[in-house]
């Protein structure tokens, strides 16, 4: 039980040191700062260590309102704007609340570099050595307003289907996520750390500029991966909107090439490789040799040897039993060079779904090597759902360039910086489950990883306790007012 008796008209303050004083009627307008600084808790080191890593990023007076304003989307439920991180943070009477508009709006400070720090803070957390394995995958942010100039119409991917075209206006964000194994939620998630506004192409001829393709701003992100990890592996898994050759060449032309997999298209143009060049033969070498089957071709054959494999993570995270059958060959279309690679032509022996076909730009690697790691792009789709689901996004209210182009990269980060900070909260690789009699879950979700956040983070206010009673718990009014004002506004 809760002693909740508290007069509105009534301040709790504590001060170190002097114990419990209290402020009569009209104490709260003269002490309402001092109120708001005394419960601002300070979170434990483990969370602090993290934080401040961002800092320098920030000047001094920015910083103070930026942290607020982190704190407030952890804490806040249902939507994440500005306000309702001030109204959980105990500050919705501050009568300066523009300045905490304008670390968005208006501040000097660079997202990129944030997350190059975001970057850095997970790949020394879960991934310190080895390749590294990135998803990347583009989102629609739903949202409607005329000053929104960058809002386009797309296609719905959720709620169209091969029978139905449904079109959404909105922001579409191109999203760069490491995909590593988590150790207490014992699966692959995917954590977004780059994400870059692709703006339509009716806002690129507004401004009398050339629209970049998706294909091009995907690019422009890995070329930025690759200069902030110039010593390490690294493997993209994307859709079929990625299989493009002017992306996938300009991959493997760099110093240090990215390798790629993909989905491919049943009827690429599919050659061997070029016949030895005979001595004093005139004209250019051959570059690709004679033409293969299309995978179609390859599919519908009676003479195919087919391999059975049981994916123990498939779609859902369920193992799931399918064929395949694989080979290498060189993917040729005029006016780009010539691109070997590794193809993987699979198949339901239930027939549940049709048949696909990956490619991957190194052909030297597996097949069964391949298809684990096209696999784990689902998780992509699961972290686009999460952030919907918990972090608020599409619900932020942002009308300015500055700010669109800066909250929801932020919601998006906001994802991977919980499940950072939850993992160093996590005891012997284990997170608290929320259980109820009528749900057993088994494993951690993100669910669980921004609760235990949470609950940490109130439990750093001191909560006072009568020593004879110790089942009655006296709330401070500010603290109080804040917890009701989190339930009252959760829808």
């Amino acid at each position: 039980m809760i002693d909740v008796r508290l007069s509105v008209n009534t301040c709790f303050c504590v001060y170190p040191k002097l114990g419990f004083v209290h402020f009569g009627e009209g104490g709260r307008s003269r002490h309402k700062h001092i109120c708001q600084e005394m419960f601002m808790p300070t979170p434990p080191p483990q969370l602090t260590s993290i934080i401040l890593a961002f800092a320098p990023l920030f000047w001094k007076r920015t910083w103070k309102h930026a942290q607020i304003l982190l704190w407030g989307a952890i804490l806040a439920p249902g939507k994440r704007t500005v306000t309702s991180a001030l109204r959980i943070m105990g500050r919705s009477q501050d009568p300066h609340f523009e300045n905490y508009h304008r670390v968005l709006n208006r501040a000097r400070w660079s997202c990129l570099k944030a997350s190059q720090v975001l970057l850095h803070l997970l790949v020394s957390t879960f991934v310190p050595s080895g390749a590294l394995v990135f998803g990347l995958d583009d989102t629609i942010e739903r949202r409607r307003g005329e000053k929104i100039r960058a809002r386009g119409v797309y296609r719905d991917p959720v709620r169209s289907s091969r029978s139905q075209f449904v079109k959404t206006g909105g922001l579409r964000w191109l999203s760069l996520m490491l995909l590593t194994p988590i150790p207490w939620a014992q699966r692959v998630w995917a954590l977004p750390f780059l994400t870059a506004l692709a703006p339509s192409e009716g806002f690129s001829k507004g401004c009398r500029e050339r629209h970049k393709p998706l294909t091009h701003w995907a690019t422009q992100l890995l070329l930025q991966l690759r200069r902030w990890l110039p010593d390490r592996d690294l493997i993209v898994v994307a859709d079929q909107a990625f299989s493009a050759f002017d992306f996938l060449t300009r991959m493997q032309s760099l110093r240090q090439p990215i390798m790629c997999i993909s989905r491919l298209r049943l009827d690429a143009r599919l050659f061997g490789p070029p016949p030895d060049r005979t001595p004093h033969r005139a004209g250019r070498p051959r570059l690709v040799g004679r033409r293969l089957p299309t995978l179609q071709q390859v599919q519908d054959a009676h003479d195919t040897v087919w391999t059975k494999l049981t994916v123990p993570h498939w779609y859902g995270a369920v193992a799931r039993e399918i064929e395949y059958t694989s080979g290498i060959a060189i993917w040729y279309h005029g006016g780009f060079p010539p691109l070997p690679i590794a193809w993987v032509l699979i198949r339901d022996p239930l027939a549940s779904f049709d048949s696909l076909a990956l490619l991957c730009t190194d052909p030297k690697q597996l097949p069964q090597q391949i298809l684990a790691l096209f696999v784990q792009r689902w998780q992509v789709e699961v972290t686009f759902h999460e952030i919907r689901a918990h972090v608020g996004f599409e619900t932020q209210r942002q009308w300015s360039d500055l700010a669109i182009a800066r909250t929801s990269p932020i919601l998006l980060g906001l994802f991977s910086l919980i499940t950072l900070l939850a993992h160093s909260l996590a005891s012997d690789e284990k997170l608290p489950l929320a259980r109820a009699s009528w749900y057993r879950k088994s494993l951690p979700t993100f669910a669980d990883a921004i609760a235990l956040v949470r609950q940490r983070y109130w439990s750093c206010i001191d909560i006072f306790v009568s020593p004879p009673d110790t089942d009655f718990v006296k709330i401070p009014a500010p603290l109080f007012n804040r917890l009701a004002d989190a339930l009252c506004w959760a829808a």
